[in-house]
């Protein structure tokens, strides 16, 4: 096979149907669109979710809770993905960042203590867990709330 023998799967590719282009293509006149009726009509149609008067199905189910709007959602680091930087370095939030650890940072980056850390870092983050504080210390390292 070479290249320029290269071409989609049989039956993969169709023209686009021309609609409203006179009685021998098959869709002329009406277009395919009937005789008459709300759906003939240029702008017809109904809206989504509208089941012809009949109550919609999102007035009928009941509806639960809410949002709260003031929550604040972390971006959660676990010590395991910490373990992976040399001994001594400054942990923050634009390294992890850099690093892909942390793709979107939300409202700030949560430490938890998931994993065992053997090496010593200074960490800084808006939030820690204490088991994460506590493996940290452990370490020798230290935590900083920022």
């Amino acid at each position: 096979m070479k290249l320029h023998e290269l071409g989609p799967a049989e039956g993969s590719r169709q023209p686009r149907k021309r609609i409203g282009r006179g009685i021998g293509s098959g869709t002329g006149k009406t277009a395919g669109k009937g005789h008459k009726g709300q759906n003939a009509r240029s702008g017809g149609g109904v809206r989504p979710g509208f089941e012809g008067g009949q109550n919609p199905i999102y007035r009928r189910l009941p509806k639960r809770g809410f949002t709260n709007f003031t929550r604040k959602e972390f971006a959660i680091v676990n010590l395991t993905e910490l373990a992976k930087f040399a001994a001594g370095t400054e942990v923050t939030p634009e390294l992890l960042l850099e690093s892909g650890i942390v793709k979107n940072p939300k409202s700030g980056i949560k430490i938890l203590g998931d994993g065992e850390l053997n090496v010593q870092l200074t960490v800084k983050a808006n939030k820690f867990s204490q088991s994460a504080v506590d493996k940290i210390q452990a370490a020798g390292g230290k935590t900083e709330v920022i």
